[in-house]
């Protein structure tokens, strides 16, 4: 298999559904109801996820500090 990084395996349903392990969606914050972009990539499924900035912002990890002047500024 190409690439790098943790490999899973899962199955298609009948009706073409594919269920992340739970393993997937905690490492990526995922939830129910979040949106992924699916890419066709050299025969590959490419699924990534789109992150709200809103999310983010409060869930996601924090770099710096910034205050609400240097904002408004």
């Amino acid at each position: 298999m190409q690439g790098s990084g943790i490999v899973f395996r899962v199955k298609l349903s009948r009706k073409g559904a594919v269920y992340l392990p739970r393993d997937v969606l905690r490492r990526l914050g995922l939830r129910e109801g979040d949106e992924l972009v699916l890419r066709l990539e050299d025969g590959r499924i490419v699924l990534m996820p789109v992150y709200d900035p809103l999310e983010l912002a409060l869930r996601g990890p924090k770099y710096g500090r910034v205050t609400v002047e240097e904002l408004e500024g």
